[in-house]
C-alpha cells in the first residue's frame, strides 16, 4: 500500500428510521449511525485496508464523542479531527422508502464542521503518492470553504491526486443556483470527478448525457466516472478511455452511502495500485473496467443493510460477491 487518503468535510449522526415507506413527520423510531459522505469514504477505504485521514471539526458533544469511536474502530486517523464548543457535531434524520431512496431534514446552523479554518489544515503536506478526496455539502459559504481552498491548493502544489464527488444535498443550501456555483468553482482542482446520473444535467445545465459529461473536463480533470444506480457505472477520461461496466441487480433495501461506497472503494483500488498522476494516462481499459466492477460490488452490497457506515462490508465480503455475480 502506498500513501495516505485524505477526506475532507463533514461527519455528523443520521438518525435511520426503523420503519420505511413513512414521511419523515411520522416516523416514531430511529436508529443512530454516524454519516457524512467525506467520513463514510474514509471508513470505506480503511476498512477494505487502505491508509485514511479524515480532516474536519467535531462538537465537543456526546455525538461528536460517538463519530470520533467509531472512526478509531474503523482505523481511520483522526490526527486532524479538530473539537470544538462554538457549535454543535450536525445531525440529519432520514426517512426511507420502499425502493431504498431517501429523504433528509438537516440540523447544522452551524454545525461543527462549518467552522474548520485554514489555520487548522495548513500544516497537512500531502505528497506524490497520497489522495485527497472532497465533496460539496462543505463547500457553503462558512471557514470551512476556504479550509478546503487551501488544502485543495496544498496538494495541487505537491502533485497530489484530487478526487471530488459533489454528492448533491440541496436541503443544505440557501439556493439551488448556490450550490451549483459552488461545485462549479471547484470542480476544475479535481484529477478524478465522480458524478451520479442525478446530478449531471443540474451541474452542467447541459440535457445531453455525452456534451454534459464531455463538458466536466476543464482544469485538473482527467477521469470522470458517470455513476447509474443499478445501472452500473461509466468512466472517460481525457485521454479516451470510455468503459462501462453494468452494475449488479440487487433488492435495495436502503441506499444511504452507496455513492460513498463506490467511491470509497475506487479510491481505496487507486491506492492500492499506487496509482498517482502520472499513471493515469497509461492505465489499461482491463484494469479499470476492473476496478469499476469491485465499486460497483461494494456499492450494491451496501444497499442490502440500513446505514451508510454499519453496511460497509470487508473486502473479503465484495470479493465473493463479485465472484459469485460474474455474467
Amino acid at each position: 500500500m502506498n500513501g495516505q487518503v485524505y477526506t475532507i468535510g463533514e461527519a455528523l449522526i443520521d438518525f435511520v428510521p426503523n420503519q420505511t415507506d413513512l414521511d419523515l413527520k411520522d416516523v416514531q423510531q430511529f436508529k443512530r449511525v454516524m454519516g457524512g459522505a467525506p467520513a463514510n469514504v474514509a471508513v470505506a477505504v480503511a476498512k477494505l485496508g487502505g491508509e485514511s485521514q479524515f480532516v474536519s471539526k467535531l462538537g465537543e458533544d456526546a455525538f461528536g464523542d460517538h463519530i470520533v469511536e467509531q472512526l478509531e474502530q474503523s482505523r481511520v486517523g483522526t490526527t486532524w479531527v479538530r473539537r470544538t464548543k462554538e457549535a454543535n457535531t450536525g445531525l440529519a434524520f432520514v426517512s426511507l422508502k420502499k425502493d431504498g431512496q431517501r429523504d433528509f431534514s438537516f440540523y447544522r446552523k452551524p454545525s461543527a464542521d462549518m467552522l474548520l479554518s485554514v489555520a487548522e489544515v495548513k500544516d497537512i503536506m500531502t505528497n506524490e503518492g497520497d489522495i485527497v478526496h472532497f465533496c460539496s455539502v462543505d463547500l457553503i459559504d462558512a471557514p470551512v470553504k476556504e479550509a478546503h481552498r487551501t488544502l485543495l491548493n496544498q496538494a495541487v502544489k505537491n502533485n497530489t491526486l484530487i478526487s471530488f464527488d459533489p454528492n448533491v444535498r440541496l436541503p443544505l443550501w440557501e439556493s439551488a443556483e448556490a450550490c451549483k456555483q459552488a461545485i462549479n468553482e471547484f470542480i476544475p482542482f479535481a484529477h478524478l470527478l465522480k458524478i451520479s446520473d442525478e446530478e449531471l444535467a443540474f451541474i452542467t445545465g447541459i440535457e445531453d448525457e455525452e456534451l454534459a459529461l464531455e463538458s466536466l473536463f476543464r482544469g485538473n480533470v482527467a477521469w470522470v466516472i458517470y455513476t447509474r444506480g443499478p445501472k452500473g457505472a461509466l468512466l472517460r477520461s481525457k485521454f479516451g478511455h470510455r468503459i462501462e461496466h453494468h452494475g449488479f441487480q440487487v433488492e435495495a433495501i436502503d441506499t444511504t452511502g452507496a455513492g460513498d461506497a463506490f467511491i470509497g472503494s475506487f479510491i481505496y483500488q487507486m491506492q492500492k495500485h499506487r496509482i498517482a498522476l502520472e499513471q493515469l494516462p497509461l492505465f489499461s481499459d482491463d484494469k479499470i473496467l476492473d476496478m469499476l466492477s469491485f465499486s460497483n460490488g461494494y456499492a450494491a452490497l451496501t444497499t442490502l443493510k440500513n446505514g451508510a457506515v454499519d453496511a460497509l462490508p470487508p473486502l473479503e465480503e465484495v470479493e465473493a460477491f463479485i465472484a459469485n455475480n460474474r455474467r
